[in-house]
């Protein structure tokens, strides 16, 4: 196995499961490291800083941003929200894998900046499906169930971007895909060539 680890990108429309997938993924893989996200939002009850997210103010967020030092980020409802690349690539070093849960538009922008990571688009069975989903959720309003379904449309077409398409028909299937996938990464050439290189120069 190639001493440095995989980035992992999960993305997909909203309703499709990722954060579930992602959840009963990491109860499977124990090492796989979850990406913690940077915010300007206060801590709330019981959120645990480098484990929940990585909080700081609004002067710091604009300085990574200007040094490049976030892979993707976006501003919601007056804060920000990002994926520190230093963390990302100290784990990365370290061995492990990392997995990145996030929007389609933020995985887009990851995939300019760290192009060699592994991109996954977790897609619905069927677009009923996926709606009988976030209206199962009860939280939704038809206005915004609708504006999420034609999000969902607009996404489902990005989804030739991606290096992987994983259907959430269930999770455990949708789980042993996404293994098999990792399983896949670590085993291709380029990442096992140059061990068996050093291996020949020392046998020479």
């Amino acid at each position: 196995m190639s001493d440095r680890g995989l980035l992992l990108v999960l993305s997909g429309p909203s309703g499709v499961g990722k954060g579930t997938v992602c959840k009963a993924l990491r109860e499977r893989m124990p090492d796989l490291v979850y990406s913690v996200s940077a915010t300007t939002r206060s801590p709330r009850a019981g959120e645990v800083e480098g484990v929940n997210y990585f909080f700081t103010s609004k002067e710091e967020f604009r300085r990574m941003i200007e040094q490049d030092q976030l892979l993707e980020w976006a501003e919601y409802v007056g804060n920000y929200y990002g994926t520190p690349r230093r963390f990302v690539e100290e784990t990365l070093d370290s061995g492990r894998d990392v997995i990145l849960e996030i929007e389609v538009q933020g995985a887009l922008q990851v995939k300019q900046k760290f192009p060699q990571g592994t991109f996954l688009f977790l897609a619905p069975p069927d677009l009923a499906e996926l709606e009988n989903r976030i209206v199962g959720r009860g939280t939704e309003s038809e206005e915004t169930i609708r504006h999420r379904m034609e999000m969902a449309r607009t996404e489902i077409e990005l989804m030739d971007q991606y290096d992987y398409v994983v259907v959430n028909d269930q999770i455990e299937c949708a789980c042993e895909r996404i293994q098999s996938i990792i399983t896949a990464e670590h085993l291709k050439k380029e990442r096992q060539i140059h061990k068996f290189r050093k291996w020949l120069k020392e046998a020479e």
